[in-house]
């Protein structure tokens, strides 16, 4: 029996696709080989980053686009690798050249400014313990079941509860018919955050307080590279807890922090978005290519 060769346009497709994929990882290696190396060790993901995926593969099954290498790739892994490095062992306030090194690296790798201090204005820590918080009341006569919008939402989130109180702010929204999205999603993504032992707060309470309220924020699993973008929305922990600041069922769930103590240490920094651009929620750091 005689079988037809692969006719010229498809072996003419198939050598673009060799070579785009072949540049393109020629690019990744070039700016992140170090990281992908420390990345590559004990994972069984970083020995088929390590090996040529030219020689596994046909050209039918290779990436086409950024996007598509970004889902091959644990970029997350790779940010906690590169911030490794940099980050003390022991969780305690950071010094200006490791906030300026870990800064340049998530603004790069998120593709937005991260930064430690806007307008002369500065947390008392930017790296620490962060522990489990309840949902808040967004507006009068909400209620804890309210918070979910489907059985999935509920059996994941429901069993943390409700605070008694009101968060630092008061309601989201001031009624129930006057509650938006966006009030939605800042009590499902906020954080509680020791505005109290700021640097000058006590003298300048009002100021601060206005400049704290759903203040944008960047918080970083340290061990993971899990991401979410989330708001001040309350005050708090308390010292005496041990613990550092406090972010939300939704919030916890996203850093992979939601099991077992509902605790572990994280990075948490300012966003500079005047223009309110970048939406609330989970991020994944990206690879520049």
């Amino acid at each position: 029996m005689k079988f037809k060769s692969k006719k010229p346009h498809y072996q003419h497709l198939r050598r673009k696709w060799h070579l785009r994929h072949k540049a393109i990882q020629e690019k990744l290696w070039e700016k992140h080989a170090d990281a992908l190396r420390k990345f590559a060790v004990g994972s069984i993901g970083g020995l088929m980053l390590l090996s040529n995926p030219l020689h596994q593969t046909g050209a039918s099954t290779l990436p086409t686009s950024q996007d598509e290498i970004y889902k091959e790739i644990d970029t997350n892994a790779i940010l906690a690798k590169s911030l490794s490095d940099t980050i003390p062992n022991d969780i305690r306030p950071l010094q200006k050249d490791e906030e300026d090194k870990i800064t340049d690296i998530l603004s790069k790798s998120f593709g937005f400014k991260v930064t430690g201090e806007i307008d002369g204005i500065r947390l008392n820590r930017n790296y620490g313990l962060i522990g489990g918080e309840q949902h808040l009341y967004r507006y009068p006569g909400d209620t804890l079941y309210a918070h979910a919008d489907n059985t999935t939402d509920w059996a994941m989130y429901g069993s943390s509860g409700i605070a008694p109180g009101l968060g630092a702010w008061g309601y989201f929204a001031s009624s129930k018919d006057g509650f938006g999205e966006i009030d939605k999603l800042r009590e499902r993504y906020y954080l509680a955050i020791q505005t109290f032992l700021v640097p000058g707060f006590a003298e300048n309470v009002v100021k601060y307080r206005d400049f704290f309220k759903y203040r944008k924020m960047l918080v970083v699993n340290a061990q993971t590279g899990q991401s979410v973008v989330a708001v001040i929305g309350d005050a708090g922990p308390a010292e005496w807890t041990g613990k550092h600041l406090g972010g939300s069922p939704e919030v916890m769930h996203f850093l992979g922090l939601a099991e077992g103590p509902r605790k572990g240490s994280v990075l948490y920094f300012f966003i500079d978005d005047p223009e309110d651009k970048i939406p609330l929620g989970p991020v994944k750091a990206k690879v520049e290519i």
